[in-house]
């Protein structure tokens, strides 16, 4: 069986739909949404319609709880975030809203006698950056009760093993920070006695969300992060 895992789609439409077509083409049994449907990019109705009409479960960011709180409650106050909060909270529906607003902050499911949690940021808060070089990580770990730890957050992906306990990012379909354009997702290939993360790259045609939030006014500065692959 395999399971598919996107996030940190930040309202980048074109992204999403580049990774799900992705996705579809490599016998998924089905795919979770680990959070920040929103935030950043231009087109945080279309994400969330396209995730809800494709039945994707969906667990809740740290921007989707900030927009709905419509303060800086779980994100930094900074030059980009001070156009883009606002932004999001004006244009993203109330219907879209009071969805957001109900998604679980944590999946938890059970394969083979192998228990995954799934979170955005991390078992203790939902804006925690575990990175792989997280001075912190190895006490994360240790508290943690299950066995696979599957997170989000820091846009960029990575597999670690710590005290037999496995650890996954699965990077950012939507604003990646590891360098490239490209959206990331991953891909937990379960069988009998595996269990195997595959992290996976996907061009798309950044040029286009660019273009969209250019004609939209969006910052200079948040539209060029899209080329660089930076934050």
């Amino acid at each position: 069986m395999k399971i598919g895992l996107i996030s940190d789609i930040h309202g980048n439409i074109f992204a999403l739909n580049a990774v799900l077509e992705a996705i579809k083409k490599q016998d998924v049994t089905y795919t979770i949404c680990l959070g920040d449907l929103v935030g950043y990019g231009c087109n945080p109705n279309e994400v969330i319609e396209r995730l809800r009409n494709e039945k994707i479960p969906c667990i809740k960011g740290n921007y989707d709880a900030s927009v709905v709180d419509k303060d800086y409650t779980f994100i930094r106050e900074n030059e980009v975030n001070s156009f883009s909060l606002p932004w999001a909270i004006k244009n993203v529906t109330d219907e879209n809203i009071k969805f957001l607003k109900e998604l679980p902050n944590t999946i938890t499911l059970e394969f083979n006698n192998k228990k995954i949690q799934f979170v955005h940021g991390s078992p203790r808060r939902i804006n925690e950056y575990l990175t792989e070089d997280y001075e912190k990580i190895d006490e994360v770990i240790n508290e943690f009760n299950y066995d696979v730890l599957v997170c989000a957050h820091t846009h960029i992906p990575y597999v670690k093993i710590i005290n037999s306990k496995i650890i996954i990012n699965d990077g950012s379909v939507g604003k990646p920070k590891n360098g490239t354009p490209n959206a990331t997702y991953l891909i937990i290939d379960i069988t009998d006695d595996n269990l195997t993360p595959e992290i996976h790259s996907v061009s798309y045609d950044y040029k286009e969300i660019m273009n969209t939030m250019k004609n939209l006014n969006f910052p200079e500065k948040l539209i060029k992060s899209y080329e660089l692959g930076k934050e």
